[in-house]
């Protein structure tokens, strides 16, 4: 039966990074908020720039509405936000709300990849090539924030796409804070690391994070401040100041990376599935490990994130083998 049907998602194809922006006019929402407006230079799709933001389609903290806007929330320096974002003739318009809003417009070009040069890149193969030219909007998302992706991308370590997405889903829900303005039904901003830091065990167990990614989690937001600081620090370096976080190490880190900093180079070493993507799509290989993705990944230095994305974009994947990994729901133990 192995090849019949097409292979669903795994958390790591969908690490390419596309959600689907429907299209339309944005439309003013109720309750004016701050507005900044930047002109990209050159094609940018808000769904390849921002996707990589979103944990799953019920993601409290980012949503896409029928007008074309991507919204999404997050907890800056300055206090919580919302972020709303449309493409219109060629034109970014972001509107913030919250104490966090002139924060989130300041670095709206960043998030947007202002900060990115796709024209570095060169192809090595036909179908990276191919990939970038079906995607010429794709551009490596900056936040300049390091908790919002380091905690999802814990809950991510070990299990099912759909285990990671309901514990991010439940724990931002249960205690994140409600989002800034006359945003779409059921946004919340994520928790404080305070408010972390104070989440009784069973409401992890309840949401199915074991007592390792938990333990992580705590650790982590003890430090937050030190952490958060890496930003400042180019990706290498702050890749080491993260994985000085026991619970932390080279996969995660990568992961946080590549969102924060805009980080076109770091790779994701210790997937389940990213290697043998890699090996089959450029060579065939779909037994491929960690060092041979490495290998083929070698004529990208300085660009193999990029090179990762397009392969995972163009959507060549081994045919499945084998069932899904089965979902293990420990709330229910």
């Amino acid at each position: 039966m192995s090849g019949r049907f097409a292979p669903r998602p795994t958390r790591t194809t969908v690490r390419g990074g596309h959600v689907v922006v429907p299209g339309g006019v944005p439309r003013p929402t109720a309750e004016p908020g701050r507005v900044r407006t930047w002109t990209p230079h050159g094609p940018l799709d808000l769904g390849l720039v921002l996707g990589p933001l979103r944990r799953g389609p019920g993601d409290p903290t980012f949503r896409t509405t029928p007008d074309g806007s991507v919204w999404r929330t997050s907890r800056t320096p300055a206090g919580p936000a919302t972020l709303r974002v449309a493409l219109h003739g060629g034109v970014a318009r972001g509107t913030a709300w919250g104490p966090g809003a002139e924060w989130l417009l300041d670095r709206l070009p960043d998030l947007l990849g202002a900060a990115d040069d796709p024209e570095a890149f060169e192809p090595r193969h036909r179908l990276v090539a191919l990939a970038r030219h079906r995607r010429p909007g794709l551009r490596l998302v900056r936040t300049g924030l390091v908790m919002e992706s380091l905690i999802p991308s814990v809950l991510e370590q070990k299990v099912t796409t759909d285990e990671a997405y309901r514990a991010w889903r439940l724990l931002v829900r249960k205690f994140g804070d409600p989002a800034p303005g006359p945003v779409p039904e059921r946004m919340s901003v994520m928790p404080a690391p305070r408010t972390w830091a104070l989440i009784p065990s069973w409401e992890w167990h309840r949401a199915g994070v074991d007592d390792k990614r938990a333990a992580t989690i705590l650790r982590a937001v003890r430090v937050a401040a030190r952490l958060e600081e890496a930003v400042g620090l180019d990706p290498v370096r702050a890749r080491r100041r993260l994985e000085l976080v026991p619970g932390v190490g080279p996969w995660t880190s990568a992961e946080v990376v590549q969102r924060s900093h805009g980080s076109a180079d770091s790779v994701t070493v210790g997937d389940l599935h990213l290697p043998g993507i890699v090996g089959y799509a450029l060579a065939g290989d779909r037994d491929a490990d960690d060092s041979v993705m490495l290998e083929l990944l070698e004529p990208y230095a300085g660009q193999r994130h990029r090179a990762v994305r397009l392969i995972l974009l163009a959507g060549r994947t081994p045919p499945r083998r084998a069932p899904k990994m089965p979902r293990t729901d420990i709330g229910l133990l």
